[in-house]
């Protein structure tokens, strides 16, 4: 696994959906039961921050900013990473003290921007799948990072889908999102 293209997959991924932000529209209602779209997008801005300092310096602050066009500022943002990316990231990071090597930093990061760039998607009532090669591929990354204790904290409880579900369902599902944003004729759980 290539760690530097599923932060590229997830971020053009991400980027499809921030499109669908309007202006007006940041009080919408997310997955995310306690945020609205303005706070998720702050999140995702704070994430990115996030990982260009993790990219280009080593060392991650805890100390997130907000912006007046949250929409607008991920564009920016995940350029930026995308560049500290193709420049050449460092070895390793310092989070809350401890050392860790970038891919991991990067593999989390993607799973992260591709999550809550579906979480966007619902949001601005403009649902789009995951791509399931990607899906598959963040699917272990996320089954690596999340564990029982960031139940009902980060995550909701995982719940089961079908066994035929499409990878990027079984990733939400494993990260207890459900499609309770579209009519049931959409669902992304539908077989």
């Amino acid at each position: 696994m290539n760690s530097g293209e599923l932060l590229e997959r997830s971020l053009a991924y991400t980027l499809g959906r921030v499109t669908g932000v309007r202006p007006g529209s940041l009080e919408r209602a997310t997955p995310c039961a306690q945020w609205d779209l303005a706070a998720l997008l702050d999140h995702l801005n704070d994430s990115l921050d996030a990982l260009y300092e993790g990219l280009t310096g080593g060392r991650i602050g805890l100390f997130p900013t907000g912006d007046p066009d949250p929409a607008c500022d991920f564009r920016g943002r995940a350029c930026a990473v995308l560049g500290a990316w193709a420049a050449g990231p460092v070895d390793s990071v310092v989070i809350g003290g401890r050392p860790l090597d970038v891919r991991v930093m990067t593999a989390v990061g993607a799973v992260e921007i591709a999550v809550h760039g579906w979480d966007v998607a619902q949001a601005c009532g403009r649902p789009g799948p995951i791509p399931a090669a990607l899906a598959a591929e963040l699917l272990p990354v996320a089954r690596c990072v999340v564990a029982d204790a960031d139940r009902g904290v980060r995550f909701a409880a995982p719940f089961d889908v079908p066994a035929c579900a499409r990878p990027g369902d079984r990733l939400l599902a494993f990260l207890g999102r459900r499609d309770s944003f579209s009519d049931p004729a959409r669902s992304a759980f539908r077989e």
